[in-house]
């Protein structure tokens, strides 16, 4: 990959990258007493995601917010788990927990020693309205909130990596993706990005990859990267920007 062009934008993935997701979606499932384990409840939801959003790849569905999308799985997950007797404003407002997810410990801090630095934005799935309300739920300050509803592409489609890239003006090797999960980032190198893969053992909770249906979790074990295909590897984002020489 050639790196030739200065480093200018970093570009997060959000969801298990910067926020944790499966503890705020199963803390916000136990508070409604529903009778269902939250953890348990937040995997199944996770798990409908990738696949909703192959439903609009196909042509099944047009273009639709994941917000949307979320509904449409939550629905699903209501009925898998027998839930019964909630009312249309808590299955919102549940739906609307994606809104309010906490952030990793290291994310506040680091993403504001290595905005110093670089241009700092989101590459995420979410919509912008989710990540609006999002970054000011977890204090996350960003230059600029981008998602695939700005390309009507979701990741990994290269449409998404390079809309970056030509909203900056950069070519693609000035640009780096931040995310835990490695089919992004292959999906990002493929393009000439570069990638930084951060580690997120507890994304999917104690149990892991394991806790996943079978199926999904084979895809994610089997998502792999080059030594050589990466510039960073980091322990977290705080190891990050050491690495990229951010002072504390």
């Amino acid at each position: 990959m050639d790196l030739e062009a200065p480093l200018k934008v970093l570009a997060f993935d959000v969801f298990g990258t910067v926020v944790d997701w499966y503890d705020s979606v199963a803390r916000a499932v136990d508070a409604l007493r529903l009778g269902v384990p939250g953890g348990a409840f937040a995997l199944a939801w996770r798990a409908g995601y990738p696949l909703a959003m192959d439903r609009v790849r196909r042509g099944e569905l047009g273009w639709t917010k994941i917000d949307d999308l979320h509904r449409m799985i939550l629905d699903d997950v209501l009925r898998q788990f027998q839930v019964r007797g909630l009312g249309e404003a808590a299955i919102a407002h549940l739906n609307h927990v994606w809104h309010r997810l906490d952030p990793w410990p290291d994310a506040v801090p680091a993403i504001t020693r290595l905005r110093r630095k670089f241009i700092v934005c989101t590459l995420s799935n979410g919509n912008l309205g989710l990540q609006v309300e999002l970054s000011k739920h977890a204090g996350l300050n960003w230059d600029l909130i981008l998602s695939a509803e700005s390309f009507h592409h979701y990741k990994p489609d290269r449409e998404t990596y390079l809309g970056v890239c030509e909203i900056f003006d950069i070519p693609p090797s000035a640009m780096m993706l931040v995310a835990a999960h490695k089919s992004d980032l292959q999906a990002a190198i493929a393009c000439g990005c570069r990638g930084a893969f951060v580690q997120r053992p507890l994304e999917y909770g104690p149990g892991g990859l394991d806790a996943l249906p079978p199926a999904i979790a084979a895809a994610l074990r089997t998502a792999t990267l080059a030594d050589d295909a990466l510039a960073v590897r980091a322990s977290d984002l705080n190891d990050l920007a050491d690495q990229l020489g951010c002072p504390a």
